[in-house]
């Protein structure tokens, strides 16, 4: 496919209760993109056979060589637990897990939430890198509002924790460093300006870079 007709995807990396994930839906309902973030996971369980369950438990997960192993062949064929010589292992369903990234990422406009998608996509001509992060007590406070039952200390521990998964994943998988400014092509503080601006800041960004041959959504009205 020639470079000028491969899809724009932006992948969205994100601190734990940064707004992420309503900032990529929000992308892609405004620049009318395909989205995914969970939905990778329901996929690519079906393609590979394996019970999603699975798949997420591993979700974003560095490997824990302790979790069992299953039989799987080679193009993500299913076959029985156990059954035969290929086990399928937490590396192996990185690999399945970014085999479908690419696939997507060919295919249709798409934002792509997590999941090293940036790293999987780095050869990709029109991949455009976002990480959004805020600081950590407004990070909390927004965990609260999703999950009202958790004190702000609680909420500030779970902050903690889920940024080291996430961070642990990202640098085992991939050789940069989760977070950092240059391993991205922007990086934004939520708590510094709306979501509705961080899409009109990506928009920019993507004329910019792309000139004319963007999305409709990204277009200047």
């Amino acid at each position: 496919m020639d470079t000028e007709k491969l899809p724009i995807v932006i992948t969205v990396g994100r601190q734990f209760g940064s707004g992420g994930r309503e900032i990529g839906k929000l992308l892609a309902d405004t620049f009318g993109m395909k989205y995914y973030d969970k939905e990778l996971l329901a996929d690519a369980a079906r393609k590979a056979g394996v019970d999603q369950e699975f798949f997420e438990r591993n979700d974003e997960r560095a490997p824990s060589f302790l979790d069992g192993l299953f039989s799987f062949s080679h193009g993500m064929n299913p076959i029985s637990l156990y059954a035969g010589s290929s086990l399928i292992s937490d590396d192996n369903l990185y690999r399945a897990q970014s085999e479908f990234i690419e696939e997507l990422a060919h295919k249709d406009h798409c934002v792509i939430v997590g999941r090293t998608a940036d790293y999987i996509l780095r050869e990709h001509p029109r991949m455009v890198s976002v990480f959004v992060h805020a600081p950590a007590d407004v990070c909390a406070e927004r965990i609260m509002r999703r999950q009202p039952e958790l004190t702000k200390e609680k909420a500030r521990a779970r902050f903690h924790k889920m940024n080291k998964l996430r961070a642990n994943y990202y640098n085992f998988y991939t050789d940069k460093t989760w977070g950092m400014a240059s391993s991205y092509d922007l990086t934004i503080d939520t708590s510094k300006v709306s979501a509705a601006d961080i899409v009109d800041i990506i928009a920019a960004y993507c004329r910019s870079r792309f000139g004319d041959d963007i999305p409709e959504g990204m277009k200047k009205k």
